[in-house]
C-alpha cells in the first residue's frame, strides 16, 4: 500500500525476520543484549509459556523438539498469520500500483525524467532518515495499536494524494509523509510476528512473506500498469488509499491484543534514546552485528536490477527483455526460498548461510564477458536463489533480540538496507558509465562474493555459540 520499494530481502516487513540465541536486554530494557544462561530459565522479557531455549514454544508433551521442522500448513493454520499475510497482499498490490500510478503522474505533468526520478527517490529517503527514529513507536506502544494507526495515517495521505488537482510540491509531500508511517508500521509487524509464529514457523512465515513479495515484483508491475490503465492515476491512488483502510480493519479483527512490550511503571524513554539504544544493541553484539551485515549485502545484489534498462540496451535488445532481466532475481529468490524453508533443517541453515551468500554475488561475475540473454537468465536466477540465505539471517537477527527491543533494532537494519540498496544502484550506475553495464554488474558480484567470504568465515566462529543458544544447551 506504501508506494515505497521494499527491501530485497528478508529484512523486509513481515517483510522477514527460532530465537537463535538467548540475548536479552538489561534489566531497563536498554543497552546491548547480553548472552543469557539457559539454565536460568525464561528472562522477564519472554511470554508466558515460553521454553529455556527462547523459541517461544508450547511447553509439555506437545512441545516440537529443537530440530523439530514446521510446515507450510501449520504456518498458515494459525489465524493471525493468515490476517497479517492477507494485509500484507494488499499493501503489496498497493505499491505497485501506486509506484506506476505516481511515475506516470509525475512524468505526465513535468515531462521530466529527472523530476521522475526524484520524486521515486522520496521513497528511499524517509525510511533512511527517520526509520530508526520512529521504529522505537513499536517499543514503546502496543504493537497491534501501531500497526492500526500507520494504516489510518497513510489511508489519509495517500487519499489526499487522490485528489485531481494536487500540485505538485505537495504531492511529493504527501508521499514523504505517507512512506515515512510505513516506518513503524513495519517494524510493529516483523516484531509481532515471532509472537504470533514460535519456533521454526517463525522462519518459514518469514519466507511465505519474501515469496510473497518476489512474486509481486514479477507480476506487479505488468498488473499496475494496466490497472492505471484502466482507471487513471488518480482512481488508482484512491484504490490504494481503500487497501489501508482495509488492512487497518483486517488487522484490528484478525490481530489479538497485546500489552506493550514497555513494562509498567518503566520510564518511557525518548525516541531519540531508543534510536540511539538500537545502535548500541546491534553493534555491540558480535552476532547480531554479523548478522546485518549479511543482510546488507543486498546493496551488490540489486545492481543487476537498477541496471536492467541500459544492460538490455548493451544486448540489442527491447523491453521485453529489460523485464526479463528485472524479474530474474526475484524468480530466483522465489524458488530458492521455498526450498530453502522446506526442505533444510533450521541448524543447517545456519550452517549454509555463508556459502549461500556466496552463491548470491558468484554467478554475477559472469556478466563481465557479456555473454549472450539465454546465460546470463540463468546466471542471474541463480544468484537469487542464493539469495534465499537472507531468510535464516533476518530469522536470527529479530528472534536473537529481547521482545521489547526488536522494533527499534530492526528498524537499524531495515533504514540501513534501504541506504545500502541506493547507495549500490547509484554506484552502479556511476561505473556503468566508464565500463559499461556487464563489467559493472561483473564488478559488483566480486566485490559483493568478496564480501561475502570474510563474513561466512567469521560467521564460522559464530555459529556455533548460536545454534548452541538456539538449542538451549
Amino acid at each position: 500500500m506504501t508506494v515505497a520499494p521494499k527491501p530485497r530481502t528478508g529484512f523486509q516487513a513481515g517483510p522477514a525476520s527460532a530465537a537463535i540465541s538467548s540475548a536479552g536486554a538489561t534489566p531497563d530494557g536498554i543497552g546491548p543484549a547480553q548472552p543469557r544462561d539457559p539454565a536460568q530459565g525464561p528472562s522477564h522479557a519472554e511470554p508466558p509459556g515460553s521454553s529455556a531455549t527462547g523459541l517461544g514454544g508450547p511447553t509439555g508433551r506437545h512441545r516440537r523438539e529443537p530440530e523439530g521442522q514446521a510446515s507450510y500448513r501449520e504456518v498458515f493454520a494459525v489465524g493471525e498469520f493468515r490476517a497479517l499475510w492477507t494485509a500484507q497482499v494488499l499493501s503489496y498490490a498497493g505499491d505497485q500500483f501506486a509506484q506506476v500510478a505516481i511515475a506516470i503522474l509525475v512524468y505526465g505533468r513535468t515531462k521530466s525524467p529527472f523530476l521522475t526520478a526524484l520524486a521515486y527517490a522520496l521513497t528511499y529517503l524517509p525510511p533512511i532518515a527517520g526509520g530508526p527514529l520512529l521504529s522505537g513507536l513499536a517499543d514503546l506502544f502496543p504493537r497491534r495499536r501501531v500497526m492500526i494507526a500507520c494504516d489510518v495515517l497513510r489511508m489519509g495521505t495517500v487519499g489526499l494524494m487522490a485528489i485531481p488537482g494536487m500540485p505538485l510540491a505537495p504531492l511529493c509531500v504527501l508521499l514523504f509523509f505517507t512512506v515515512l508511517a510505513g516506518a513503524p508500521f513495519s517494524s510493529a509487524r516483523t516484531a509481532l510476528m515471532p509472537d504470533v509464529l514460535p519456533g521454526d514457523k517463525f522462519v518459514l512465515g518469514s519466507a511465505i512473506s519474501n515469496m510473497t513479495f518476489q512474486v509481486s515484483q514479477i507480476v506487479g508491475f505488468v498488473a499496475g500498469a494496466a490497472v492505471v490503465a484502466t482507471l487513471g492515476t488518480h482512481l488508482t491512488l484512491g484504490v490504494d488509499a481503500v487497501t489501508f483502510c482495509v488492512s487497518a480493519l483486517i488487522v484490528s479483527a484478525g490481530v489479538r491484543r497485546r500489552p506493550s512490550p514497555r513494562r509498567e511503571g518503566d520510564i518511557r524513554p525518548s525516541l531519540w534514546a531508543m534510536s540511539a539504544d538500537g545502535v548500541r544493541i546491534v553493534f555491540g553484539s558480535p552476532v547480531l552485528r554479523t548478522l546485518l551485515l549479511f543482510g546488507w549485502l543486498a546493496g551488490f545484489a540489486i545492481v543487476p536490477e537498477g541496471l536492467a534498462a541500459p544492460y538490455a540496451h548493451s544486448l540489442h535488445r527491447g523491453t521485453l527483455v529489460v523485464g526479463l532481466l528485472m524479474a530474474a532475481i526475484p524468480f530466483g529468490t522465489v524458488i530458492g526460498a521455498f526450498l530453502f524453508g522446506r526442505l533444510v533443517a533450521p541448524s543447517a541453515r545456519l550452517a549454509l548461510m555463508g556459502w549461500l551468500a556466496m552463491l548470491s554475488c558468484a554467478p554475477l561475475i559472469a556478466s563481465a564477458w557479456n555473454p549472450p540473454l539465454e546465460v546470463i537468465l540463468p546466471l542471474w536466477a541463480l544468484a537469487g536463489a542464493g539469495g534465499a540465505y537472507q531468510l535464516a539471517a533476518a530469522a536470527a537477527f529479530v528472534q536473537a533480540l529481547a521482545p521489547d527491543t526488536r522494533a527499534r533494532a530492526f528498524g537499524l537494519a531495515q533504514s540501513g538496507l534501504y541506504a545500502v540498496q541506493g547507495l549500490g544502484i547509484l554506484a552502479g550506475g556511476a561505473v556503468a558509465e566508464f565500463t559499461g553495464p556487464p563489467l559493472a554488474v561483473g564488478l559488483a558480484g566480486l566485490t559483493g562474493l568478496t564480501a561475502a567470504a570474510m563474513l561466512a568465515m567469521r560467521w564460522v566462529h559464530l555459529r556455533g555459540r548460536a545454534i548452541q543458544a538456539q538449542h538451549g544447551s
